[in-house]
């Protein structure tokens, strides 16, 4: 990557440079907002002192969130499986029993 794809993003009050390719720019810009944004929350908080303990606990903290959308995103795919086959099964049992009375299938 050459020195133009680079991209500075300033994270709880620090600044990093990193390489990214041109068409990532926005979401990593996106990302480095979103990550500044829950370890300000982090920090104003009390609870956590110390940048790599605020970062650790931001990353725990997306993480678990970021999980637990995929397994809610894999329960209702499951969900969508089940009722297309249910219904599969309706139209395939509703198209056996349609003989229109001259023992044809149609």
């Amino acid at each position: 990557m050459t020195p133009s794809n680079t991209v500075t993003v300033h994270i709880l009050d620090k600044e990093y440079c990193i390489a990214c390719p041109a068409d990532e720019r926005a979401n990593l810009e996106s990302a480095a907002r979103y990550l500044d944004g829950k370890m300000r929350e982090i920090r104003s908080s009390g609870k956590v002192i110390g940048a790599d303990r605020i970062a650790v606990m931001a990353a725990l903290n997306i993480t678990h969130d970021l999980l637990h959308k995929q397994q809610n995103l894999d329960q209702q795919a499951t969900s969508t499986r089940d009722h297309v086959r249910n219904l599969l099964e309706r139209v395939d049992h509703a198209l056996a029993n349609d003989d229109g009375g001259d023992g044809q299938a149609r």
